[in-house]
């Protein structure tokens, strides 16, 4: 397999895990509120306007512990591959 193929999956396997570590973290935050400790990062919606067009960007991500554990996961299971 070509090294791009192998990058995809890693950072499929990454995003997957994040995903899935963050609903956990979620889900478990009142039985076990450490894994529910995060940050957010990002910035907030900015518009461009060209009187034409009008564009849209923003970017915003949220990361907590079952997250980062889910990523350490992937990575491992990558490894394994």
């Amino acid at each position: 397999m070509k090294k791009s193929g192998n990058l995809l999956i890693l950072i499929l396997l990454i995003l997957v895990a994040t995903i899935i570590g963050n609903i956990i973290g979620d889900i478990l935050s009142d039985k076990i509120p450490i894994l529910n400790i995060g940050e957010t990062i990002g910035f907030s919606p900015t518009v461009l306007d060209l009187n034409f067009i009008s564009i849209t960007i923003g970017f915003e991500a949220s990361l907590n512990l079952a997250g980062v554990i889910g990523i350490i996961i992937a990575i491992i299971i990558y490894k394994k591959l």
